[in-house]
């Protein structure tokens, strides 16, 4: 739930009020500041709380700012000096807020974070909508239905720092994006990001579920990249004892991450008694399909067919995959997320790890950090190794650190100068989150020389991790 405060006054406001309670999913907590009670007549709602006192007042408005942290707010005065001087008083408070403010007097201030919503803009283009031969905007397109939908991405949500390419888009299509009230070009390597502006097309009632997982910052990982969790096993290149550990591990995460659908896919299966086995292990289980592929279709081939049908948001593989490299890239071009398993068991995990690296890299896969880390009940964990004093890597701890703040999750960060992946080697009972690079499964032969400590990290045999597809050209 996010909590929203609304700073309102005259009949603009009343009217406003009586529209969010109309519209109101139960998604937000409304902190609402007025100064005459008429505007507040007839409004009550359990996620509504008022303060009546002048918002012009920074001692008054500060008691309010301070006892919560609020992802959004919305200002509607009726004087240009009123809603400036309450605009400085929230900038005093939270300096970087992105909110909307009325402006029916063209106010010109220089902060790029707020949101000008020209009162008389608006009435004049809905006007000009009535002449003949005047293109009309997207609300009077098509069926009038609501199949065009407009969507600002929130801190938190799980489709921030994604690229366009890795969000599935079944029976709906994102066709542009605005940033910083500019329009950019969609291509595959563009990363939404938050306080982006996407317009959505698709059939209404998708667009409304698309609308709800966008804006819940409690939308479950693997989302936005699929909904469900894809164990493969190739019998031909895995032996009995790693095919069983497998199986063993994804009915840990199947205990432990429940809000999901598991499928387990055998290929190219030997022998009668070892079905009869991995059976045995998940027969008291719920939500697991278990499909085994008896006319060898190919991994490749196995793997498109099954990410559409099954909706697949991430991939279980253990360490054999890892050694074909033609196999692994058919999954990496999936660009889905995989899950790597190590030799640590996974029901004695304590913490999910991030060892920081590339800042724009790690900018990305933070989110995914709680997101999991929520989901398994464990806490998360930065290792911050910065000898150098990169102020970069400052503005990444401080993105982390909000957060941790929208999550409600207290992150513990461990900072040192040594070698990373000698700090990296003294965890355990971790799962490590890593950005999936192509360059991790090429055959290194001067591995042990890279300073690079992604490819490090990843050749550890020791811990279970987590890749999440990233871009790096944006």
């Amino acid at each position: 739930m996010k909590n929203v405060l609304i700073i309102i006054d005259g009949k603009i406001g009343k009217t406003l009020l009586q529209r969010i309670k109309l519209l109101d999913t139960n998604l937000n907590k409304y902190d609402i500041v007025y100064t005459y009670d008429n505007i507040i007549e007839g409004i009550a709602s359990s996620n509504f709380t008022f303060y009546k006192f002048d918002p012009t007042s920074y001692s008054k408005l500060s008691l309010v700012l301070n006892k919560t942290l609020y992802q959004d707010a919305l200002v509607v005065l009726t004087t240009k000096e009123e809603t400036i001087a309450v605009i400085h008083n929230i900038r005093r408070i939270y300096p970087d807020l992105h909110f909307t403010v009325y402006d029916k007097w063209g106010i010109e201030l220089d902060d790029k974070n707020v949101n000008f919503y020209k009162g008389y803009d608006i009435i004049s283009n809905g006007l000009v909508e009535q002449l003949p031969n005047i293109p009309v905007f997207a609300q009077n397109i098509g069926i009038k239905q609501g199949e065009i939908m407009e969507i600002r991405i929130p801190f938190g949500s799980s489709y921030a720092y994604r690229y366009l390419n890795a969000i599935a888009q079944k029976e709906w299509k994102i066709v542009a994006l605005y940033r910083n009230q500019q329009l950019l070009d969609i291509n595959s390597s563009l990363i939404i990001k938050p306080n982006d502006t996407i317009i959505v097309i698709g059939k209404p009632y998708v667009l409304m579920q698309v609308y709800n997982a966008i804006s819940k910052v409690a939308t479950f990982f693997p989302m936005p990249f699929g909904k469900n969790i894809y164990l493969i096993i190739d019998m031909f290149i895995q032996s009995e004892n790693e095919v069983l550990r497998a199986i063993q591990s994804v009915k840990i995460l199947h205990q432990r991450m429940r809000n999901h659908q598991y499928i387990i896919k055998i290929t190219r299966p030997t022998t009668a008694l070892m079905l009869q086995k991995i059976k045995k292990i998940i027969e008291d289980l719920d939500d697991i399909v278990l499909e085994i592929d008896y006319s060898n279709k190919g991994i490749k081939h196995i793997l498109q067919e099954d990410k559409i049908r099954f909706d697949i948001g991430m991939f279980v593989l253990s360490k054999s995959f890892f050694e074909h490299y033609e196999l692994i890239v058919n999954i990496v071009n999936l660009k889905t997320p995989i899950f790597k398993l190590g030799k640590e068991n996974l029901s004695s995990l304590k913490h999910t790890l991030i060892l920081l690296n590339d800042n724009k890299l790690y900018e990305q896969i933070a989110p995914v950090l709680f997101n999991i880390s929520a989901q398994l009940k464990i806490k998360p964990k930065i290792i911050n190794t910065d000898p150098i004093g990169d102020k970069n890597r400052d503005e990444l701890i401080e993105h982390i650190n909000n957060l941790s703040k929208i999550f409600t999750q207290n992150i513990i960060i461990q900072k040192d100068d040594k070698n990373p992946i000698t700090m990296l080697q003294q965890e355990h009972d971790i799962l490590q989150i890593l950005p999936l690079q192509q360059a991790m499964f090429k055959r290194r032969k001067i591995k042990f020389f890279t300073t690079n400590s992604d490819l490090l990290s990843f050749d550890l045999q020791q811990f279970n991790q987590v890749l999440i597809p990233i871009e790096t050209t944006n």
